[in-house]
């Protein structure tokens, strides 16, 4: 395979700003410093083992009850994710859920009552069912049946319904069901004729958005009327040439929707469709990429959120006085959720930071009386021993600048250089973004560094950035890791004779290829339920996927008729290039990457006599969400890092 790193400079010029896709946020490159964190002083933290670490809780979703004195979440505090109820006046929360396995994921309370509504998969197997608990009384599975998925989508304003996706007709398209609140009848309202991903519903239960995909670079937006008997979805957006369009939802008083669209520039922006006279406004655009457009329930507020260079932007505004509502200050760190409750006098939000885990706060929107309703923190880390991520920027091997996250461990300096790895986050077409990680916390404590690449292809740095590698997997996104190894080789503090690679997902694909493909360049490579066979795993896509499959074989390539390509850009065929030790974690339960893709990959790289390390986690998916789990897999990891890395 060529070396990527020697490879032509693509057409695509360098433009000021790189263009977005669809759900990413936007950047300004070439406008910021490049250069590493200014030198500190080098300082000794203490030192924590993994479970001090994971036994930080997870805490996320707020959903007000009726009265709006209690706020629906999910919460990893037994160990496995939990539905709670939190009261807003603080204390402790409310258990509602009890799975010692499964993860129960809080979805909202019923407007009116204590009922609520949750989803829960089985080990980690992606599908879904939406079960009812009534206080004092088993959960009911409101969609029964095997090898179906299902979701929960909203109430009606009113509360007298609400509205659920399942597949239990065809496995490759959602259908829309409408339960009535009361008896928990349902009513089929959308029957998909397949192509439609099922998008918001108006909230009083007549309108349905839908989103259609041609590929990862177009997709357009589609409205159904659901009171018009046999009608036919309508095309809002039509266009020619290459755009996205994704609806955010509708407006309070159901005339307008809102939607994103790259179609005018670099960057995804807000407009809005008139339902009744199908005029065209636009919202908000920014420099980055607006991600999330949403009304109160009566309109007084609207939330936009807006990723900014690996941040995200809250903005709640009052659309009365037209002024933005102030947050506290909490200091680093940033607002990553926001609701306001149903009689719009309050308003609950996370915040969340590198060295700050996610938080639920509650602040009243009349008298700006703030308080935090957990603390997620392990009391045993000290809050001062944990790091903050830098914002970076290098050039890669054809001068195209590469925005990145440095992570610089504490005591680190030019005269005890550490060791460092290259993180590359999931996808394809992800981001690594600000925010506290367990694991990463847990290497950096350690002593090593950590540059979480965001290389072409990544989301939010614009639609070009975007797709600068489509069908270049493995090539250019992979030269551009290898160019963030060369970046840490210039900074006196790091190691360059000890860098390794890490990564999930497509993420750990990149670990395998780096291996496979520049055998050289990384001394270890941490491969977390990493893609080793593209053909294989193209080609078992899950049914639920339905349209998604086209978008990703648009980007990736058709396993029936790009099979050589693939195979190419595939580790496990090159697997006898591997010589460096390699780590790989894997779900039993994976439906993405299948576990005999790890398995293959470790058997092909120990025939070569190469170290490798192995976990099977028999009661996980493609993530791994059960606290035990993700503690002994950091473990395992560090050992292996002092192993072969060193420290």
């Amino acid at each position: 395979m060529a070396d990527p790193r020697r490879m032509a400079t693509r057409a695509t010029p360098f433009v000021r700003r790189f263009p977005v896709a669809a759900l990413a946020f936007a950047l300004a490159s070439g406008f910021f410093a490049c250069g590493p964190p200014p030198d500190t002083a080098p300082r000794e933290p203490a030192q924590y083992d993994a479970r001090t670490f994971f036994e930080t809780e997870t805490v996320f979703g707020a959903s007000f009850s009726a009265d709006g004195s209690r706020l629906l979440m999910t919460s990893d505090r037994s160990g496995v994710l939990n539905v709670y109820a939190q009261p807003v006046d603080g204390g402790a929360p409310e258990q509602i859920t009890h799975s010692g396995t499964d993860a129960m994921i809080a979805r909202a309370f019923f407007p009116e009552d204590d009922r609520i509504l949750y989803t829960a998969d089985r080990g980690g197997n992606e599908l879904s069912h939406v079960y009812l608990k009534e206080p004092g009384k088993e959960a009911v599975d409101l969609t029964p049946g095997e090898d179906l998925r299902a979701n929960f989508l909203r109430f009606r304003r009113d509360g007298a319904g609400f509205f659920v996706t399942t597949n239990e007709r065809n496995p490759q398209a959602d259908d829309l069901y409408e339960f009535d609140s009361a008896t928990l009848e349902r009513r089929l309202v959308f029957e998909n004729p397949g192509g439609f991903f099922v998008g918001p519903v108006s909230g009083a239960g007549r309108f349905l958005a839908l989103t259609r995909s041609r590929s990862n670079a177009d997709s357009d937006v589609y409205l159904m009327d659901l009171e018009e008997t046999g009608a036919d979805p309508v095309h809002l957006t039509p266009h020619e040439g290459d755009a996205q369009y994704q609806p955010y939802g509708f407006t309070p008083d159901d005339r307008r929707l809102a939607y994103g669209t790259d179609a005018e520039g670099e960057f995804t922006e807000a407009w809005t469709y008139d339902l009744e006279t199908e005029a065209r406004e636009p919202l908000l655009s920014a420099d980055w990429d607006v991600f999330r457009v949403a009304w109160s329930r009566n309109g007084k507020y609207r939330l936009t959120a807006v990723n900014a260079d690996a941040a995200t932007e809250i903005t709640v505004r009052n659309e009365e006085t037209g002024e933005a509502v102030a947050f506290p200050d909490l200091g680093a760190g940033q607002v990553t959720g926001a609701a306001v409750s149903p009689d719009e006098t309050a308003l609950a939000f996370y915040f969340d930071g590198d060295s700050s885990p996610g938080n639920l706060y509650w602040l009243d929107l009349e008298s700006g009386e703030a308080r935090r309703l957990t603390d997620s923190l392990n009391p045993a880390v000290a809050r001062e021993d944990l790091v903050e991520g830098e914002v970076v920027r290098f050039a890669s091997f054809d001068g195209l600048e590469i925005p990145a996250l440095l992570y610089r461990p504490h005591g680190a300096s030019a005269a005890d250089p550490t060791p460092a790895l290259v993180w590359v986050h999931g996808g394809p077409g992800g981001q690594s973004r600000h925010g506290y990680r367990a694991s990463l916390q847990h290497l950096l404590n350690h002593g090593y560094a950590i540059l979480a690449v965001n290389n072409r292809g990544s989301s939010g740095y614009g639609k070009t950035f975007f797709h600068l590698d489509d069908r270049r997997h493995g090539e250019d996104d992979l030269a551009d890791c290898i160019a963030g190894r060369d970046y840490l080789a210039t900074l006196d503090w790091i190691d360059p004779d000890r860098v390794g690679i890490m990564g999930g997902s497509y993420g750990g694909y990149m670990v395998a290829a780096a291996l496979a493909f520049e055998p050289e360049v990384f001394e270890v490579g941490v491969n977390i339920f990493g893609v080793t066979n593209w053909v294989r795993t193209l080609s078992s896509i899950p049914a639920w996927w339905g349209p998604a499959r086209d978008a990703l074989y648009a980007e990736l390539g058709d396993p029936e008729t790009d099979i050589e390509r693939l195979t190419a850009i595939s580790p496990l065929f090159h697997a006898e290039n591997i010589v460096r030790p390699l780590f790989v974690a894997q779900g039993a339960n994976d439906p993405r990457v299948l576990q005999v893709e790890s398995d293959e990959i470790v058997e092909a790289v120990r025939a070569n006599g190469v170290p490798v390390e192995y976990v099977v986690f028999p009661d996980e998916g493609h993530g791994f969400r059960k606290r035990e789990n993700r503690i002994t897999n950091s473990e395992r990891i560090l050992d292996f890092l002092e192993t072969h890395l060193g420290r």
